[in-house]
């Protein structure tokens, strides 16, 4: 029997490498989107496959449907985007899990809820273990985005306590690839957009602050390798290791500071006559930001495989033809 996937997101950027996976692993696959900041551009090339649907909707709304899986990725996931509009920001981490939560409730889907590494704030730990309760300002210009992640991973904790739904919720560090938005305001696609069109490269602060890049393929098989997992193998790990629900980090424990991201990307578009130029750092603006994965590497067997100059080289062939 062929099983069926609703992907919320599903034209985003994450969404769009997951649902081609699915797709290639013979899965029936629904993208529901409201094209916030995904883009049909993302999925045109699916939209011909008999196994593809695209839904435009608003998770934020009630929807019906029967899966075998849900993906919950739909929130705007960097600042420009989320802090355009703040409230339904919030709205659609809490509303959309929620619904997203009961319709797994009424028909027994399997649930993957895509969190992030901003829900452990600007971090006093480091690197940064899913047991760690985090650092962060409730009342700050990104926390529209931090707290509706903390909030909706406080929905799927008493779903999957009081309800036994079936979910697995995966804390995201910075992951880039091709389909990212140009314009989408986070480092890597404004480095090369700023490279390729020769305008200076702008760092904030003094360009220290350190990130740890992961390749969507990497990202994409720890997703596939999460939901494999039959629900009492989920269960005897928890116990296990201590934690009260299903939560890992998943990302690149690579670090790089921001300066060295942006002398990567200039190294990689020698053409560019783009300059590195200082500005003063944003608010609630994290120093460090490193993912402790020990605990995915042992639930799923996963490591990331794809290095930062590799990763970087596809996404900038991706972005020259943008």
């Amino acid at each position: 029997m062929i099983k069926k996937a609703l992907i919320t997101g599903g034209a985003g950027f994450i969404g769009s490498h997951l649902a081609q996976q699915l797709l290639d692993e013979g899965y029936e696959v629904t993208a529901l989107d409201n094209l916030f900041t995904g883009t049909k551009v993302n999925i045109y090339g699916l939209l011909e496959n008999p196994r593809f649907t695209f839904m435009l909707h608003d998770v934020t709304q009630p929807f019906w449907g029967q899966f075998d899986e849900i993906y919950n990725l739909a929130c705007p996931a960097s600042p420009i985007h989320y802090q355009r509009n703040p409230v339904e920001t919030i709205r659609t981490s809490f509303m959309g899990v929620m619904n997203v939560l009961e319709l797994a409730l009424k028909t027994k889907a399997r649930v993957l809820h895509a969190s992030t590494s901003e829900i452990y704030g600007d971090p006093a730990v480091h690197p940064q273990p899913e047991t760690y309760w985090g650092n962060v300002n409730t009342i700050g210009i990104r926390s529209c985005y931090d707290e509706g992640k903390r909030a909706a991973e406080t929905l799927c904790a008493d779903y999957f306590r009081e309800h036994g739904v079936d979910i697995r919720m995966v804390r995201i560090f910075n992951t880039y690839g091709p389909h990212m938005h140009p314009q989408d305001g986070r480092v890597i696609s404004n480095f090369i957009m700023q490279a390729l069109h020769d305008q200076d490269i702008t760092l904030y602060g003094d360009g220290s602050q350190t990130r740890s890049f992961q390749y969507i393929d990497d990202l994409i098989r720890a997703f596939r390798a999460y939901m494999k997992l039959e629900p009492d193998v989920i269960r005897k790990f928890i116990h296990e290791h201590n934690l009260p629900v299903p939560v890992i980090n998943t990302g690149n424990p690579g670090e790089y500071t921001i300066k060295q991201l942006a002398e990567e990307t200039l190294r990689q578009i020698p053409e560019s006559k783009s300059k590195i130029i200082y500005e003063p750092l944003p608010k609630d603006d994290p120093k460090r930001r490193k993912p402790d994965i020990t605990l995915a590497k042992s639930l799923l067997r996963w490591s990331p495989s794809v290095a930062l100059p590799d990763g970087l080289a596809k996404t900038i062939a991706y972005f020259r033809g943008v």
